[in-house]
């Protein structure tokens, strides 16, 4: 096999599968019907995908088999020679092989070979294809000539992976196999359009999730998707198993998955739904980030002690002692909490809401250059709200953000980094934490109501409090 540079992989998008993925997770859905379909795999690369089905059709039955059940494609010259030779150590001769293995770039064309008219078996593609962001390729001299893809009926798609499951969708083809971004499922905007466009026409039977790093040169999250095409065009809620695989292959996590068009089919979507039917009458109104600019326009003769968000040295960040009016002074030590987007790894350093003065013991947190989501955020409230509210804020986000979490197994988050933790790290966006923070009813409540608020939150009872939160609508 030729090698291939990291700068050739991302130019093309392509990461490639080892036989043990399609063993393991795919072979075993699909072994009882191979005499059924013809297997397809239109981004081959060294056919990882399709041609380890040969290795249990019996030898005197494989090149029959081969040409009547199988075709790859592929954009590169070098992949079609791999997946040949791969074709002939499985017993298939060359001059077969190059039949029935095809220069072609998928991404634009569909391959007029797999017409129904010159196939005896409906097609059934499995495949993993290029992954490449709409960002990277714009902005990438060697990744624009995937611009064009996007243009026309493709507008607002955001990842090559994405053009080739609407080309699919486009030819009709019924069942697919695709190892693609967890994002399909977790994603926000980077989404939204494909799994409107898509689901309306197909139904997932079954995901696995892997939560390990699984190809050599990326850590993109990948998921094994099997999905099926509808009778007819519907709108409908999707219900499916789903498994996700963690670093050690023998632990297995099952659970359902349910998906709404509603929420634009995208998994974890409870979390969603919470904040929309729990968002307090009077919502609490905030800004992030404390930055340079601000305390340069506002000096004057009052100290305050501060952390440089942009300054850390691997163990701590940088302190500095800076001179402000007193309103500034007054405004940033009134404004106690800062938020955690990204879990750390240990259970204490989970994301979520925490004092400023607890952990760093200064009044505030700057921004010196630029503002970076995953440093440590002040929040600042326009909303009066004292300390002490402020406390029972901060205890009341992290436990209904925990409670979120395990209902949903933090599937509202994007996974952040796959490490040897004890869970799988998660982000938790700036703009979900607002709208976390406008369900806490602070303002809304009456005397006994504040007191029963308190006592739920002391005992850190998320059932009870759920069931609070929903008692006051």
């Amino acid at each position: 096999m030729i090698k291939i540079s990291l700068k050739e992989r991302r130019k093309f998008g392509q990461h490639f599968t080892s036989p043990e993925i399609f063993e393991s997770y795919i072979l075993p859905e699909i072994k009882e019907i191979l005499k059924n379909y013809v297997w397809v795999d239109l981004f081959a690369g060294s056919g990882n995908l399709i041609l380890p089905i040969l290795k249990i059709i019996p030898k005197e039955h494989r090149i029959e088999f081969f040409k009547e059940h199988i075709y790859l494609f592929d954009v590169q010259e070098h992949c079609i020679e791999d997946s040949i030779k791969h074709a002939v150590s499985l017993g298939i001769p060359r001059h077969i092989a190059e039949k029935n293995i095809i220069l072609n770039d998928s991404l634009k064309s569909f391959p007029k070979l797999l017409s129904k008219s010159n196939l005896n078996f409906p097609i059934f593609h499995i495949t993993n294809p290029p992954y490449l962001y709409l960002g990277y390729i714009v902005k990438n001299k060697e990744t624009q000539k995937y611009i064009s893809l996007f243009q026309g009926d493709n507008k607002g798609y955001q990842d090559l992976y994405q053009i080739a499951l609407i080309k699919d969708l486009k030819n009709n083809v019924r069942d697919m196999i695709y190892i693609i971004p967890s994002n399909f499922l977790f994603g926000n905007s980077v989404s939204n359009k494909i799994r409107d466009d898509l689901l309306k026409y197909y139904r997932i039977k079954k995901v696995y999730i892997i939560e390990k790093k699984i190809f050599k040169h990326t850590g993109t999250n990948v998921m094994i998707t099997f999905f099926e095409r509808k009778d007819e065009m519907k709108n409908e809620i999707l219900e499916f198993n789903g498994v996700k695989i963690g670093l050690d292959k023998n632990i297995e996590k099952a659970r359902k998955y349910k998906l709404s068009p509603k929420y634009h089919y995208k998994a974890g979507f409870e979390f969603e739904e919470f904040i929309e039917k729990m968002k307090a009458k009077t919502p609490l109104k905030l800004s992030y980030y404390l930055k340079i600019s601000e305390t340069n326009s506002c000096k004057g003769k009052t100290k305050v002690n501060l952390i440089d968000s942009n300054d850390f040295n691997g163990t701590n960040y940088k302190k500095i002692k800076i001179q402000v009016n007193q309103n500034l002074a007054e405004r940033i030590r009134n404004n106690t909490l800062w938020i955690r987007t990204v879990d750390t790894g240990s259970w204490d350093g989970r994301a979520g809401l925490y004092f400023i003065k607890e952990n760093f013991d200064v009044d505030g947190i700057i921004v010196t250059k630029n503002t970076y989501r995953t440093n440590p955020i002040q929040i600042f409230f326009q909303t009066p709200i004292s300390v002490d509210e402020q406390y029972l804020l901060k205890d009341f986000f992290n436990l209904t953000l925990e409670y979120l979490r395990e209902i949903t197994d933090s599937e509202f988050m994007t996974t952040y980094k796959y490490s040897g933790a004890n869970y799988t790290r998660k982000y938790f966006g700036l703009s979900q934490a607002k709208k976390l923070i406008e369900t806490f009813p602070i303002r809304d409540l009456n005397k006994v109501q504040l007191e029963k608020l308190k006592e739920i939150i002391k005992l850190k009872d998320s059932k009870s409090l759920i069931s609070f939160l929903k008692n006051k609508k």
